[in-house]
């Protein structure tokens, strides 16, 4: 383990705890991404499903990049495979004749809501070690790093703060 978390250290960033969490975060994802391709879904269809689920009404393209966090050209292919796989569909937008919006169709809805109990389930498994109050403290720490960095100038203190959250609700369920 040591030589693993030295060998990440000197490849990785100069903060080994940074390391730390990019490695966590890449291995849970890569632990659900499995568990969702194991029925066909993937994380990133799962979160363009999620967004398109839960929007107020279709979504231009854009948009929906956008809110997934996507670049332009992943999305598009991303939903060329959504609607290749009939999930959802591409419909004229009423007043600008140059764009279309997205909508989930019935079968997509389903898929969406398979997929989000797979995704629960792996997710369940991957935080299982941890308890509620492990839970919690972790939600504080990470909510003080995203708070040091929020405005972009990582003009954050230095001292952690008050050691409170950061008042957001951050779960990305």
């Amino acid at each position: 383990m040591a030589e693993e978390a030295a060998s990440r250290q000197r490849f990785g960033s100069s903060d080994v705890l940074i390391d730390e969490l990019f490695d966590t975060t890449h291995r849970v994802r890569t632990f659900v991404d499995g568990r969702l391709r194991e029925h066909g879904a993937s994380v990133a269809r799962l979160r363009t499903l999620r967004v398109l689920a839960l929007a107020d009404g279709p979504l231009r393209m854009r948009d929906l990049a956008e809110h997934v966090g996507n670049a332009p050209r992943t999305t598009t292919t991303i939903v060329d495979s959504l609607e290749r796989d009939g999930l959802l569909e591409r419909v004229r937008h009423p007043t600008d004749r140059r764009a279309f919006l997205l909508t989930l169709t019935p079968e997509g809805e389903r898929c969406h809501r398979e997929a989000e109990e797979l995704d629960r389930a792996a997710l369940a498994v991957a935080t299982g070690a941890l308890g509620a109050a492990e839970r919690e403290q972790l939600r504080v720490l990470l909510g003080r790093i995203r708070s040091a960095v929020a405005d972009g100038s990582g003009g954050g203190s230095s001292n952690g703060g008050d050691g409170g959250s950061d008042g957001g609700d951050d779960t990305d369920g």
